[in-house]
């Protein structure tokens, strides 16, 4: 494994990044960034599931 591998550890800031999402509620789609949720003052959790949604 490369020593310049990019994983986080815990305590350190996570880089920001951009994710498309669905509004069920207005039917369409968005776009939603850690940068946008930081400057609302929102909480945020980010959790990992790995192999979610995929056929086995």
């Amino acid at each position: 494994m490369s020593e310049n591998c990019c994983y986080l550890q815990v305590g350190q800031d996570v880089p920001d990044f951009k994710l498309d999402t669905f509004e069920p509620t207005k039917g369409d789609f968005g776009e939603i960034s850690l940068e946008a949720l930081k400057a609302k003052k929102k909480w945020t959790i980010l959790f990992f599931y790995p192999a979610a949604f995929t056929f086995v």
